[in-house]
């Protein structure tokens, strides 16, 4: 352990110089007038005197890049290494290397977004011209990166510091996966190096376990937590229950323009980010979508017309959220509720840093606790789908991609690659050049642990139900929550009668959000592309689907997810639904798709699918619709052998239907030379769509147009 004097610059510095120098650090990167708080100058005394792990919990704006980039100064001016950052959302580093850089600080980033630049940045810190290194946490389980390039940056480095430390624990709201690559990577530090972790949400259970992380290989004192109040005073928090999603977007039309400032409007999905964004647009409101779908240079320019209040709003998914910096953002409104009260809080959070007074209104939809269901079963695999994943990569002979490995594993892509990073922390497997490959470790599955984590978020969600119907102070629940409650109350909320929300919105703007949520279509591109590694599986087909088996654009009267016909749709199609012809209301929302679609050609004949779920249903909209279009209804493609089971990834799916369809002579000859209307009840992967579209133009059909109810996602 090192005693409480560090030799900097060849002389023995007394505390008290040291942090006359951190103060001169800090008004360098914040201003003259700039003070160091308690805690900051605890944890730069704790990293640049005594070289230790610390830990610090305090609320977004509270200053904690403040602590890394004094600490980065100080450590630098005595010789040391530079400073290795992880930091998950680019926003944050683009935040961070222009904060680094008024305070004369180099810093330079490593992430997807820069490839060309890589070598020349690695170059530069082998130089010693950068003092900080920001990286995605997604490099550190890069084979090449983490083989070739981590242990020089470990070895090297002078400090290391984990933003958003949350992220590394499973109990928390946004584990990510690849954070765990930190629990190999801390023990292979040399002696003295500090290591600091920050995060402005974590209650008791992950600040332990984050603790416990950064402990690894410590030899000497525990990790010094620092906790601060999580409270904000700024902030206003209320609740608006409104009646359904109508009344919902009409309030938001109507109060949003009074809303104090420029803020966030954040919702649950991406389809839903996009549908309240083009509805305020279509009422005058200067908004934008923003979701992990944007494109980049989009997302650039939405972030910087927001800082500089050219719009009144970004109408966001969660993908806006840690890092972004904006103190003088005046409100946050959520337009559905989050399924945990921390990340909720984390997200409000993003407003009244800089400002005397932040309103934060929450507006609960119907359709929550279904997204909250499906984000909860898309935890970690069942242990047979592990097993079958460690089977499949030691027998292989070799590394597998993971386009190879779907092909054997029934899960998801994302899912599958999510599983592979832990167990690769986990000493399981191994990622190499090429793919993956089995270790040969004996590996254990922690029912245990993956049940409490599962009951962890069955918990969270039964508190955001309790925190929307609360009749308690909104800002003591939350902090409640974060294991950081105090015995008053805040006095702001509208529960504590410091906030007054209007609860109604006029019968013109609620008529008009109606009209909006009940104007259908979706459109959809067919599949293009065969999954890799198909012949695996028996189907012999690869690269790219020819021009004479492929599908038009499609139509689908709505998402499952959207805010007008998804709730429908969701109630028609999905569960223990009972077969039955098309409801009325439905058939004449598909004879608006159709009628507004803007056709390369018109169809000249309806055919559907063969379905065994729902035969009625499907048989009786395709029926119908070519009586509304004057079309001959041609019949169905018929279903052979089994029911297809549902699959989680694309590669089993297409197997799964590959040969479960034939036209039959009969309607093979009645498509040839026509342009076919393809209908069906929903499409998830597309598969079905493409396989037998593909048999339809094989049969002749100049074109096939797929037309479907429901989009899965």
């Amino acid at each position: 352990m090192a005693t409480p004097t560090r030799q900097l610059n060849g002389a023995a510095l007394e505390h008290t110089a040291l942090r006359d120098r951190a103060e001169e650090h800090l008004r360098a990167l914040a201003g003259p007038d700039a003070a160091l708080r308690t805690d900051q100058w605890t944890a730069i005394e704790a990293l640049v005197a005594d070289r230790r792990r610390a830990l610090v919990v305090q609320r977004t704006g509270w200053g904690k890049s403040a602590v890394y980039f004094v600490a980065t100064a100080l450590l630098r001016a005595g010789g040391a290494g530079p400073t290795v950052i992880v930091s998950p959302l680019l926003a944050l580093m683009r935040n961070q290397i222009a904060a680094a850089e008024r305070a004369g600080i180099h810093a330079v980033t490593i992430n997807s977004t820069n490839v060309e630049d890589w070598q020349h940045t690695y170059d530069a810190v082998a130089r010693g011209d950068v003092d900080v290194l920001l990286l995605s946490p997604e490099r550190l389980n890069n084979p090449e990166f983490r083989d070739n390039v981590m242990p020089r940056l470990a070895a090297s480095c002078g400090l290391l510091v984990v933003d958003e430390a949350h992220c590394i624990s499973d109990w928390g709201h946004d584990f990510r996966p690849d954070f765990r690559r930190l629990r190999t990577l801390l023990p292979q530090l040399p002696s003295g190096i500090p290591v600091l972790a920050t995060t402005a949400t974590a209650n008791s259970r992950v600040v332990q376990d984050v603790a416990d992380v950064l402990g690894l290989g410590a030899s000497d004192d525990d990790v010094l937590v620092l906790r601060g109040s999580l409270d904000r005073e700024s902030l206003h928090l209320g609740v608006v229950h409104l009646p359904d999603t109508a009344h919902r977007l009409a309030w938001l039309a109507e109060h949003l323009a009074a809303l104090p400032g420029s803020g966030i409007v954040y919702t649950l999905t991406v389809a839903a980010s996009q549908e309240v964004a083009g509805y305020l647009r279509e009422r005058g409101l200067p908004v934008a979508a923003y979701s992990g779908q944007t494109e980049q240079t989009e997302r650039l320019a939405a972030e910087d017309d927001l800082i500089h209040n050219r719009v009144k709003a970004l109408v966001a998914t969660s993908a806006l959220g840690m890092g972004f910096d904006k103190p003088d953002l005046a409100f946050v409104v959520h337009f559905g509720a989050p399924s945990s009260p921390i990340a909720y809080y984390q997200q409000v959070g993003r407003a009244g840093r800089g400002v005397e007074r932040a309103e934060v209104v929450l507006l609960p939809g119907s359709e929550d606790e279904a997204i909250w269901s499906y984000f909860t079963s898309v935890g970690f695999p069942a242990e047979q789908q592990v097993r079958t994943a460690l089977g499949v990569l030691a027998g292989s002979g070799g590394p597998l991609s993971l386009a190879a490995l779907e092909t054997r594993v029934e899960l998801s892509r994302s899912r599958l690659e999510a599983m592979l990073k832990v167990l690769d922390v986990d000493g399981a497997v191994t990622r190499v050049k090429g793919g993956w490959v089995a270790t040969g470790e004996p590996w254990h599955y922690d029912t245990d642990r993956y049940a409490r984590v599962a009951q962890v978020r069955r918990d969270e969600q039964q508190a955001m139900r309790d925190y929307l119907g609360t009749a308690r102070c909104r800002l003591r629940f939350l902090r409640e929550q974060l294991d950081d409650a105090e015995d008053e109350d805040c006095g702001r909320c509208d529960n504590c009668g410091g906030l007054h929300l209007s609860t109604s919105a006029s019968d013109t703007a609620v008529s008009a959000a109606t009209a909006t949520l009940h104007r259908p279509g979706v459109p959809f591109d067919p599949r293009r592309m065969w999954p890799s590694a198909m012949p695996n599986l028996g189907v012999d087909v690869r690269g790219k689907l020819g021009p004479g088996e492929l599908a038009e654009r499609g139509r689908a009267l709505a998402r499952y997810t959207d805010l007008g016909f998804g709730a429908q749709l969701r109630t028609l199609l999905t569960g223990d639904a009972p077969d039955g012809p098309v409801p009325t209301e439905v058939l004449r929302a598909c004879v608006r798709v159709l009628a507004e679609w803007d056709w390369t050609r018109r169809p000249e004949a309806v055919v559907h699918v063969g379905s065994l779920r729902r035969p009625a249903l499907v048989g009786d909209l395709a029926a119908r619709l070519g009586e509304v279009g004057r079309l001959p209804h041609l019949g169905a493609v018929t279903h052979v052998g089994r029911s297809a089971r549902a699959r989680s990834n694309s590669a089993l799916r297409l197997r799964e239907v590959w040969g479960s369809y034939v036209l039959g002579d009969v309607l093979a000859a009645a498509v040839d030379g026509r342009d076919v209307l393809l209908v069906d009840d929903y499409t998830d992967t597309g598969w079905t769509l493409t396989v037998i579209a593909r048999l339809l133009r094989e049969a002749g059909a100049s074109g096939v147009f797929p037309f479907v109810l429901g989009i899965a996602s």
